[in-house]
């Protein structure tokens, strides 16, 4: 072969090795993630954090108590910015007899970045109609959303439950009557979705410290709302402890417990309960979860001085 002939198939290889890579390179970009779901086990019992999806929460706008210097320090020092992009997680309980979901996440109620919690309880292994009862830490629309699938009963076989504080203040129309504008769409969330649970004799209201089935029991942290209720899932001497929304942010509420929400029913009380519902998990070393804590939401507390250090859960697929 001619010199000539060498470089013109040289130039020939080299046009397509610099072909194959460009055609490499050019594959689309998905954009997606996998389904949210997370498992461990607490002693004997089965948990499985469900993700109904995220959204951007306005924190500086949102949290009293606390100075807007310091939340942004607190949120720089985690590596995030206002708005923070949050967590709605559920939690599903099997404790060998009960199949048991707390919370059901948005559903509809907050966006097209919401609403995936039906499909992930499905990705998990699970299938809606396999649930035998739903409790809700309260009634707003973040955590009763996913009850209907469209006009339909999601979990046709639940009984839901709640506090008896939460059913009569959000499932009272006079008490709808007298509220704010901006808390109307609450009751209206919350009596539509369990309104279809009432008719077909599926709801099932509890007073306060409940033991609701073997391994899980409810304790009343109220103040977020009149009915505001943590439930906490006991086995073989290992405890979790949900959390519901005695935390939002935890990159803020982890450092300065005292900070809380401007919605909140009662401020002062639901400071005070978090404050003693996280000192009581550090020292005995409860798992925690919680609904708007980064997915999956599960971890523990550790106590540095005023305030507490989140530690979350190490991932794991072995059990």
């Amino acid at each position: 072969m001619s010199s000539a002939k060498r470089i013109v198939a040289l130039l020939v290889a080299l046009a397509m090795a610099c072909a194959t890579t460009a055609s490499l390179a050019a594959a689309p970009q998905v954009k997606t993630q996998a389904p949210g779901f997370y498992r461990m086990m607490v002693g004997d019992i089965e948990i499985t954090a469900l993700s109904d999806g995220t959204n951007m929460l306005p924190v500086g706008s949102l949290l009293i108590h606390v100075t807007p210097t310091e939340i942004h320090r607190l949120l720089r020092q985690s590596s995030l910015k206002d708005p923070v992009e949050t967590s709605f997680n559920a939690f599903l309980i099997n404790t060998g007899a009960k199949l048991v979901l707390i919370d059901t996440g948005a559903g509809t109620t907050m966006g097209a970045h919401t609403g995936h919690l039906l499909d992930n309880l499905r990705a998990a292994g699970y299938q809606p109609e396999q649930v035998d009862e739903v409790y809700l830490t309260h009634m707003h629309g973040d955590h009763v959303g996913a009850l209907l699938n469209g006009d339909q009963r999601s979990f046709p076989n639940a009984v839901v439950r709640a506090d008896t504080r939460e059913a009569k203040y959000w499932l009272n129309a006079e008490a709808m009557a007298t509220a704010p504008k901006e808390s109307k769409a609450f009751f209206e969330q919350a009596m539509s979705r369990i309104k279809p649970y009432m008719d077909a004799g599926k709801f099932s209201p509890f007073d306060g410290d409940t033991a609701l089935v073997p391994g899980i029991r409810s304790i009343a942290t109220y103040g977020h709302t009149p009915g505001h209720t943590s439930y906490v899932i006991e086995s073989k001497g290992e405890r979790l402890v949900v959390l519901g929304d005695l935390v939002h942010v935890g990159a803020v509420q982890f450092a300065k417990p005292a900070a809380a929400l401007k919605f909140d029913s009662d401020s002062t009380r639901a400071i005070a309960l978090r404050g003693k519902v996280f000192a009581d998990a550090a020292a005995h070393g409860d798992w925690v979860a919680a609904a708007h804590l980064s997915f999956p939401g599960i971890g523990h507390l550790r106590a540095v001085g005023a305030g507490y250090v989140w530690v979350p859960v190490n991932y794991g697929t072995q059990f």
